[in-house]
């Protein structure tokens, strides 16, 4: 009787099970471009305020003008998205696939969504991504090739009516790049409660809590218990192209074993060594009388030993 509660404790104190929904390499591609737009942002909208000639914080650590900071960064920009749609093919076709997709039951899911952000009770949806990730991936993806096209048509002119038009142009997709860019953070950073826990899907080892997956992801989110999906699932995870979603958690979890003993049973369940010998073999452990008896009938057999002096 004292097993079933022991097994109870150690399953009361077992991590909850968590899914990695973003292989490593995406993980890294969406840091590498966030990390770029959020420099482009910073020296762009200094130099759009009339800071020009007045080096921002930025461009004092740098040791560089701002309108240097914000061309280079523009061409890392560049070389990242083209990096994506080339080494990346494959992830870029699943991205603009599941994008594009269109589902039943999606205007349900958008028409509850405002409410959904303070309540965490979204529509279901089918696909990797939500209706409204599918939005926000085209404009956001709109937004940057926008960008990235006017930027580099403004390093290649620098006056007449072609430059005033790409003038413009930048002006507005950084315009609607920034409040995209707003909105995203407020959401992956878990300020609105429906999204709590959201962001460790992207950083930190992209491990989110599997209720997390569930509740906004249907589709990624594990389909049994941890103790029954067998051992970790890291297919995929690192691999260019695959969604690299798996789910790790319960006793599967290598980082989850603390405190449990051999075998990965929890402590106090640990076979008894000694009642394993009294039955190896089906036969039973001779008793002391017995060892006793053996040892003096070994005795006797032995020859006497020689005398001192031979």
């Amino acid at each position: 009787m004292a097993a079933p509660a022991t097994g109870t404790r150690a399953s009361a104190r077992r991590p909850p099970a968590r899914v990695i929904r973003y292989n490593r390499p995406t993980r890294w591609y969406h840091a590498a471009i966030y990390l770029t737009v959020t420099v482009l942002l910073i020296t762009g909208w200094w130099l759009r305020t009339g800071h020009e000639g007045r080096p921002s914080l930025l461009a004092d650590v740098a040791g560089a003008p701002d309108t240097d900071i914000h061309r280079r960064a523009g061409w890392v920009l560049v070389g990242i998205a083209t990096a994506g749609v080339t080494l990346g093919a494959r992830a870029a076709w699943t991205f603009v696939r599941e994008t594009l997709r269109a589902d039943r039951g999606d205007g349900r899911w958008l028409r509850r969504w405002p409410l959904a952000v303070l309540t965490g009770r979204f529509a279901p949806h089918k696909g990797r991504f939500d209706p409204g990730q599918r939005l926000a991936n085209v404009v956001f993806v709109g937004g940057l090739g926008t960008v990235i096209v006017s930027g580099v048509a403004l390093t290649q002119v620098s006056a007449g009516p072609t430059f005033a038009t790409m003038v413009k142009v930048h002006r507005g997709a950084t315009y609607v790049l920034t409040a995209m860019v707003i909105g995203h953070v407020l959401v992956a950073a878990g300020v609105l409660p429906g999204y709590r826990g959201v962001w460790r899907s992207m950083h930190l080892g992209g491990r989110a809590r599997a209720d997390v997956v569930r509740r906004l992801w249907p589709a990624d989110a594990p389909t049994s218990a941890p103790h029954e999906a067998g051992a970790s699932d890291r297919s995929g995870a690192g691999l260019p192209g695959s969604d690299g979603a798996g789910l790790e958690g319960g006793p599967v979890d290598l980082a989850q074993r603390e405190g449990e003993g051999d075998l990965g049973q929890p402590e106090g369940q640990q076979p008894d060594a000694e009642d394993d010998g009294q039955h190896e073999h089906g036969r039973r452990r001779p008793g002391k009388g017995q060892h006793a008896g053996h040892e003096a009938d070994h005795a006797a057999r032995q020859d006497p030993p020689p005398p001192l002096g031979a």
